[in-house]
């Protein structure tokens, strides 16, 4: 048992025939994991079910559930896809680092029946609230049911179409509709740790906040001009060479240094705050440093993509071929501009973001990791700059390295990071009396 868990934590539960044993973090749960070492535990992780065996009423067989947990349920090592009927022996684990339990029947219990070849009745009657769901879904209801995310994508669906013939608020809506989205899906729930949203956007828009500031211009005064980072043009003769060393500098160390400020700033702040907010804001750990850094990365995007790229496209071919060629060609640019940022800026950011993290937990090598992540970070969005100037597989290739060293960090942040479970295990699940005499650890 670890030490931070207290004295009396149970080591064997009972569960009930007659109503689903929900396992989770949440207070009302049958078997409730509210212990700082099982912050992989969702709120409802997984249910366990009684059903009527096929042979009778007398006897019941158990089923196990995964509850669309954000780290999964374990079956005997393999990740649950659908329900799974328990038998005797049967080991549980709640996410692939979570607690561990072993399915027994307790020794007042029948032997039990093989789980059933058709779909068996529950045990319990039919109820309003399977009627009428919406009556049942308490917290579930936002916590499941992404009920946030949905709101937003209807009040964009809505903001957009009140949009419809206004060009510029039209392409804002939309480039913030695609970052928010992209940075949910492929980095925020992957990571499973939580961030208050307030400090990601606030991240968001002290990036956008510096590329508005005189410290860009100098910041570009002094990679450009100073140092050798002046970006190649057409018929410069540059070797291929010489021009990745160009956008090396002038790209790759530029700009992730930009978007490693607000990062930094966060990393003070938490030093200053009181309990809580310093843990909410502060950077502690290398998922801290990776949602952080892509955050900064989703406003870097945005100003880059909405106040640069997309203007210049769009006065081009208004010039060229009218206004609504050029209203087209914005929004063709617009689209995988920000969807890209998930192989693209946010994931140059969100590496060197994880050694951020990184150099905190390992304080003593700190200046070793960070110049290791800094130059990481440089040296992939210079490649993403440097294949664009050859051929469209290339680039392909460019996005899914960025991409996967991304998902790696990820991965290896959950595994150091101290804030999630160790996998340690805790008791195991019984049907039978609270007094059975309880099995060794797994």
């Amino acid at each position: 048992m670890p030490p931070d868990l207290p004295s009396d934590f149970p080591r064997c539960y009972g569960l009930s025939p007659h109503r689903e044993n929900r396992l989770g973090r949440n207070g009302d749960c049958a078997i409730a994991l509210d212990y700082p070492p099982f912050q992989v535990v969702s709120r409802y992780h997984a249910v366990i079910q009684a059903f009527p065996a096929v042979r009778g009423r007398s006897r019941v067989v158990w089923q196990l559930r995964d509850l669309d947990s954000a780290n999964g349920t374990y079956l005997n090592g393999d990740r649950l896809g659908e329900s799974h009927w328990l038998v005797p022996g049967d080991r549980l684990q709640l996410g692939s680092t979570g607690p561990c339990f072993r399915f027994e029947l307790g020794s007042g219990d029948p032997e039990g029946d093989r789980p059933p070849q058709s779909s068996p009745t529950p045990v319990s009657a039919l109820t309003l609230s399977q009627l009428f769901p919406l009556l049942s879904t308490d917290s579930d209801f936002f916590h499941k049911a992404w009920l946030v995310p949905g709101s937003i994508t209807v009040a964009m669906v809505v903001s957009l179409f009140a949009a419809f013939g206004n060009p510029l608020i039209f392409n804002r809506l939309l480039g913030l509709y695609l970052s928010l989205a992209g940075y949910y899906l492929f980095i925020y729930r992957l990571c499973g740790h939580r961030k208050p949203w307030w400090v990601l956007l606030l991240t968001a828009g002290t990036m956008a906040l510096i590329l508005q500031s005189p410290l860009t211009p100098w910041s570009l005064w002094l990679f450009r001009e100073v140092l050798p980072g002046a970006l190649p043009v057409a018929g410069d003769g540059l070797s291929r060479g010489q021009q990745f060393g160009r956008l090396f500098v002038g790209t790759g160390l530029l700009e992730e240094g930009l978007k490693a400020l607000p990062v930094l700033l966060c990393w003070a702040m938490g030093r200053v705050l009181p309990d809580p907010w310093r843990q909410r804001v502060g950077l502690w750990e290398p998922l801290d440093g990776i949602l952080l850094g892509a955050a900064a990365a989703g406003g870097f995007s945005l100003v880059e993509t909405l106040g640069q790229y997309v203007p210049q496209v769009m006065a081009h071919m208004t010039l060229t071929a009218g206004t609504e060629a050029g209203e087209l060609a914005g929004l063709q640019l617009l689209i995988p501009r920000l969807l890209g940022a998930i192989a693209g800026h946010m994931a140059y950011s969100g590496y060197f973001g994880y050694f951020m993290g990184l150099s905190v937990l390992r304080s003593r090598y700190q200046w070793l990791i960070l110049g290791v992540g800094y130059g990481s970070a440089a040296l992939l969005h210079a490649l993403w700059n440097w294949a664009g100037l050859g051929s469209l597989v290339w680039l392909t290739v460019a996005g899914l390295l960025s991409y996967g060293v991304l998902m790696a960090a990820i991965l290896k942040g959950r595994s150091l990071s101290p804030t999630r479970s160790q996998n340690f295990a805790t008791g195991l699940y019984s049907a039978g009396k609270s007094g059975d005499k309880p099995a060794q650890k797994p």
